[in-house]
């Protein structure tokens, strides 16, 4: 009998196979939404088994949980290339969601139909992987006296996390771009590092 091929050969042919279906679910559901498109016609877009795309998606909404998961590791690793962990909290904060809109831009139609699907059918605003993944860059600056000792790390994560969410689920409603999605996303994050109160020492005050 042949010898198995080395384990890291298997990964890469596994994972091939994956970002195969991966590219053929995208392009179906950009190109006739994600309602309409079935784990079949994946299959056959992919030229693979139907049982394949069991195997790597046991539900449609997999997809949605994997293009979540690629951009936030598209933009960690535009920010690793740019040296962002020595940044003070603010710009590695400001840098991390501009990049998320970078992506988001450079693709509207991609984020218009995967971000309507997310919400409607996947767990958008109930799987944490963004607000914790800002929830630790909020407490390295907390680490670092940048951020106020009595802030709420997680509080912060799912705060900034929701604020993201929802500029884009606005943005994507409307076509053409009801409005600047770099300059939105900059203005609420302003507003959360800055505040809205023009004297702190007057917060008590009516």
């Amino acid at each position: 009998m042949p010898a198995a091929p080395p384990a890291g050969r298997r990964e890469r042919k596994r994972q091939q196979a994956r970002d195969q279906l991966y590219a053929a679910a995208l392009h179906l559901f950009v190109t006739q939404g994600y309602e309409a498109t079935t784990m079949d016609q994946i299959a056959e877009t992919a030229d693979v088994a139907r049982a394949t795309v069991f195997n790597h998606f046991s539900q449609k909404v997999g997809f949605l949980e994997e293009w979540g998961v690629r951009r936030r590791a598209r933009v960690n690793e535009i920010l690793g290339s740019q040296h962002a962990e020595d940044l003070p909290v603010g710009d590695r904060l400001r840098r991390y969601l501009k990049a998320m809109a970078d992506l988001n831009v450079a693709s509207r139609a991609e984020t218009t139909v995967l971000m309507d699907a997310s919400a409607r059918y996947g767990s958008l605003l109930q799987d944490r992987s963004l607000e914790n993944e800002l929830a630790r860059i909020v407490e390295q600056g907390r680490q670092r006296g940048e951020i106020r000792a009595g802030v709420d790390r997680d509080q912060a994560g799912q705060l900034l996390a929701a604020c993201y969410f929802s500029t884009i689920l606005r943005w994507i409603r409307e076509e053409p771009a009801p409005f600047d999605l770099h300059e939105r996303i900059a203005g609420a994050l302003d507003i959360i590092l800055l505040g809205l109160l023009a004297d702190e020492t007057h917060a008590g005050e009516p």
